[in-house]
């Protein structure tokens, strides 16, 4: 096994290489919308898994995934090859590519938020000319209690 310091810096690099080649170097129009967002290695140093995402054309448009995976499977052979000549270790680990799915669980969670700070400001205007029901003091006084037994009891 090889040291976690070590796997830790080829990921970074082969982040970095296929970032690269994916920007600069290959010409498949569904990459131009692909970015990188981490990788890991094995701790064999022969298996790297590779993060993705995939943003829309404009705002509005729905990012078009299987293009994406698609293109990169086209591709995984020549950004295995650019991995291998820009980090020369013995054996050039395969590659695997996963799509990332932070952005849009990231996405969900804060229109959660939006939701419950929506529902936690109507609380606070129902509140606000809200008053307890019944008496101000509901519980019985030990002292007014006391003097009416003794009263009826002497």
């Amino acid at each position: 096994m090889a040291d976690p310091a070590r796997a830790k810096r080829l990921a970074k690099r082969i982040s970095t290489v296929v970032a690269s080649a994916i920007e600069y170097e290959i010409k498949d129009p569904p990459l131009a919308f692909v970015t990188v967002t981490d990788t890991k290695v094995t701790g064999d140093l022969h298996d790297a898994t590779v993060y993705y995402t995939v943003r829309g054309q404009t705002l509005q448009d729905e990012p078009d995934y299987a293009a994406a995976a698609a293109a990169l499977e086209r591709a995984k052979g020549t950004l295995r090859s650019k991995v291998g000549s820009a980090t020369g270790v013995r054996f050039t680990p395969t590659l695997a590519f996963v799509l990332d799915k932070i952005p849009e669980t990231s996405a969900h969670m804060e229109e959660l938020l939006a939701r419950a700070r929506a529902a936690d400001e109507d609380l606070a205007r129902v509140r606000q000319g809200a008053k307890h029901a019944g008496d101000a003091d509901p519980y019985r006084v030990a002292g007014a209690a006391d003097d009416e037994t003794s009263d009826d009891g002497a």
